[in-house]
């Protein structure tokens, strides 16, 4: 077995892997849309996409709060809350799904929609996810599918060895960590792959890689595609940061308005390579100004 082949992959593994409106006018729809976390710069482009959404709609307001880091007992509390205040809509995406069954479930039994995005709850009655085809992503390539989908695809190349998976826990300082340490442990080490954009979201988290390995990573957010041009990435896998909010805002007003949507919807993925980052960048950019 050359070392030369040998893969490492990062990876983030959690530990368990109706409401009234204003008054003085129409009623409007309140809608509680609530990211893993503040701190994760992806949820950003979902917020915009929300109150977007929102304001090109104009009778709904959006309700943005989430825990301000990785704390998946945090996002319960603030689920139940929105619970309680009988909001008219939720849309979640669950830092652990499993954990969040049955909060989500007395939502929905309370009359209160709920979909999720990004990630996950499938087994509990919300009511419908739009995000990443996590497996199908991974092969290309709730992140312990993606780490799934990734074995299956190295698995029909006998050459190559994962040597390691690591825990990112959400956080990208931890992620720079792993790789600089894991770049001293296997100094020939291939490529790393990373099922989420923890390496790409600053621009010195892979400043220990050499030029000889590869490095493939979700998400396309700056400074990501900037990494790219300078070759310390070269593979690159985008969601729809929008449309986690905007897609979310409208799921739930058609449910209102009493439509059923697909239970689950699959945003698909962006790959952006050096042939196609600069055009990549362009349609990001037009999107910002939207």
């Amino acid at each position: 077995m050359k070392r030369l082949s040998a893969i490492a992959i990062a990876i983030l593994t959690m530990a368990a892997c109706g409401g009234g409106g204003t008054t003085g006018g129409p009623a409007k729809l309140r809608f509680a849309i609530i990211p893993k976390a503040l701190d994760i710069p992806v949820f950003n482009y979902a917020k915009v996409g929300a109150e977007r959404e929102a304001a090109k709609r104009g009778n709904i307001d959006v309700i943005w709060r989430g825990p301000e880091n990785a704390d998946q007992l945090r996002q319960k509390e603030i689920l139940e809350s929105f619970i309680t205040q009988r909001v008219d809509g939720i849309a979640i995406s669950c830092l652990n799904g499993d954990f969040l069954t049955d909060t989500i479930d007395r939502a929905i039994d309370a009359g209160i929609p709920v979909v999720t995005w990004d990630a996950d709850a499938p087994r509990s009655k919300r009511i419908s996810f739009y995000g990443v085809d996590d497996l199908a992503a991974g092969r290309t390539v709730n992140l312990q599918r993606r780490l799934d989908g990734v074995r299956e695809a190295l698995a029909r190349h006998p050459g190559i060895q994962v040597v390691e998976v690591y825990d990112i826990k959400e956080d990208p300082v931890r992620c720079a960590e792993i790789i600089a340490s894991g770049t001293n442990r296997y100094p020939d080490l291939g490529a790393w792959i990373s099922v989420g954009g923890w390496p790409v979201f600053t621009r010195n988290a892979l400043d220990s890689v050499p030029p000889q390995t590869k490095v493939i990573s979700f998400d396309t957010i700056p400074p990501a595609p900037d990494l790219l041009k300078a070759g310390k990435v070269q593979v690159l896998l985008g969601q729809k940061y929008f449309g986690w909010g905007s897609e979310s805002v409208r799921l739930l007003a058609e449910i209102k308005a009493g439509s059923r949507p697909a239970p689950i919807i699959d945003s698909g993925v962006d790959l952006v390579t050096p042939g196609n980052v600069d055009q990549y960048v362009l349609t990001w950019k037009a999107m910002e100004k939207q």
